[in-house]
């Protein structure tokens, strides 16, 4: 009994060491080489996020700076063997070149990462009425006398409240709620299998033979 309770605690801890192992990881890291007087590759693509290692090979120093890019940078001169990083965080396209050797040219093209949600578009006021219309004059008629009095004209219509000088309402815009701090679910993994390793423990303990 006691060696099934062990054998099904081990296959429960790989189990889950297993789930851990395939966590896809939140950013990746890619390497460009600096090698032969050259960039390699020579172009790269990456998402907003992503990491980028430069590794000097040659002999003669290297750097790499930016010539058209959404947001520049400049690398320190590189000796052979050392190596220098950069995170991107805004998409677009970096042309850059080694300001030593500028024959040698590279891009990284970066991606912008993907939107959980789209955001709500903001709500349009409503168009404001048109003035009302005001009544046609009235037909004039002649009196007993033979006189004809002046044709009166009926009085204007009052102006509507929300005429063209009213100003329409501004449209309300409604921002996208912020999302609160989530629990890292590799914490959630990770309490588990240590939970699971003592109850493990504590049921090999309770059976041992006094």
């Amino acid at each position: 009994m006691r060696r099934a309770v062990s054998l099904a605690a081990v296959g429960l801890i790989v189990l889950l060491h297993g789930v851990l192992v395939a966590a896809p990881a939140q950013a990746a890291t890619q390497q460009v080489m600096m090698a032969n007087y050259a960039f390699s590759p020579a172009t790269l693509t990456v998402h907003v996020g992503d990491t980028v290692t430069w590794m000097q090979h040659d002999q003669a120093p290297h750097d790499a700076t930016t010539t058209s890019a959404p947001v520049s940078f400049r690398s320190p001169q590189l000796s052979q063997g050392q190596s220098w990083s950069y995170t991107f965080r805004t998409s677009g396209t970096y042309a850059y070149y080694c300001s030593v050797h500028p024959d040698m040219r590279a891009t990284v093209t970066v991606l912008a990462a993907a939107t959980s949600a789209a955001q709500p578009k903001p709500t349009q006021a409503p168009a404001a009425p048109n003035p009302a219309k005001q009544k046609p004059a009235t037909a004039t008629r002649a009196t007993p006398g033979g006189s004809t009095p002046p044709a009166t004209s009926a009085a204007a219509a009052p102006p509507s409240e929300a005429g063209p000088s009213a100003a329409a309402p501004p449209a309300v815009v409604q921002q996208a709620a912020v999302a609160g701090p989530t629990l890292d679910p590799m914490l959630l993994v990770a309490g588990l299998v240590t939970g699971v390793a003592i109850l493990c423990l504590l049921l090999l303990s309770s059976r041992r033979p006094s």
